[in-house]
């Protein structure tokens, strides 16, 4: 089965969580959360699927596997897991420079792809799947694979915003160099809030995509989820999202992958802007992020 994908991408803690999780209770789609960490976190560690059962009882992630490679077991998830941790952003930027057709995926890696989004289409009986995996290099091998029909949503969020939200954790991800000092985090953050944007606008040069702020689909989720994916060439009428009230969204069981932690959560979850950062974040963090930023905060509509 040929599969369709929206793919979100852009920088971590930009609301892409949310975002997905919205689209996939539209009838017609469904949200599974970051693919690629499907081998190291849930094939190799049994983490928790979305609906809150470990990956491995999950019986839609089973079918995915049943699908894909008449099990998971069938599948060297070291190989795997190693093909996907190859790719880099220096990779990205060298395959999206202008007039290349080189694609990122090598022969093995395209076909291990294919296989694994037709499974995850077969298990959703053929829904668009939307994919959070944000990594832009990760996205470049996606979309060069044949049999899948590949879109992009690039999700912004003021560079400000993400460096604070990374602020709150006391340990930052390893992603985020797990040692960093709370003082050094901020500047972390800008460097990867301006690389991975950057390598999604290099994206959008070879594919449909779409670009949305954070801060308006906080403001009106309705309205801004309609306009993208009719952006994308999709029509959705309004009462397919009957489930979003003002200031918040009805949300049932997903089988995200992984993400945020509040892909976990069901019922009503608020939908609002978090500007905590004006607040949060010291004089000099916001003068450092906005200096190293300012020149795509400004290209993105965000004021300085």
């Amino acid at each position: 089965m040929a599969s369709n994908v929206i793919f979100i991408g852009g920088s971590g803690r930009s609301g892409t969580t949310l975002l997905a999780r919205v689209i996939g209770q539209i009838p017609g789609y469904a949200t599974v959360g970051e693919v690629r960490e499907v081998w190291r976190d849930r094939v190799g560690q049994n983490r928790l699927c979305g609906c809150g059962k470990p990956f491995g009882e999950c019986a839609f992630w089973e079918r995915v596997g049943d699908e894909a490679f008449g099990g998971w077991g069938n599948v060297d998830r070291s190989a795997a897991e190693a093909m996907v941790g190859a790719l880099d952003w220096v990779g990205a930027f060298r395959v999206m420079r202008p007039g290349s057709q080189e694609g990122l995926a090598s022969p093995e890696l395209g076909a291990l792809l294919g296989r694994l989004y037709d499974g995850i289409a077969a298990a959703a009986d053929g829904a668009t799947i939307v994919d959070t995996s944000k990594g832009p290099p990760y996205g470049v091998a996606l979309s060069s694979v044949p049999t899948i029909g590949f879109r992009a949503v690039h999700l912004v969020r003021d560079s400000r915003g993400v460096a604070n939200s990374w602020l709150k954790e006391i340990e930052p991800p390893i992603t985020l160099r797990k040692q960093v000092r709370a003082h050094k985090l901020s500047a972390v953050a800008s460097t990867r809030w301006l690389v991975h944007n950057s390598e999604m606008e290099l994206l959008g040069r070879r594919v449909p995509m779409t670009r949305m702020a954070y801060e308006a689909f906080a403001q009106d989720p309705k309205a801004e989820t309609v306009r993208m994916l009719a952006s994308l060439g999709d029509t959705v009428d309004s009462t397919a999202l009957s489930f979003l009230d003002e200031g918040a969204a009805q949300l049932q069981t997903n089988h995200t992958v992984a993400g945020n932690p509040n892909r976990l959560e069901t019922g009503s979850i608020r939908v609002r802007v978090d500007a905590a950062w004006r607040e949060k974040l010291s004089a000099r963090q916001r003068l450092q992020v906005t200096a190293m930023t300012w020149p795509m905060l400004l290209r993105y509509g965000y004021r300085l």
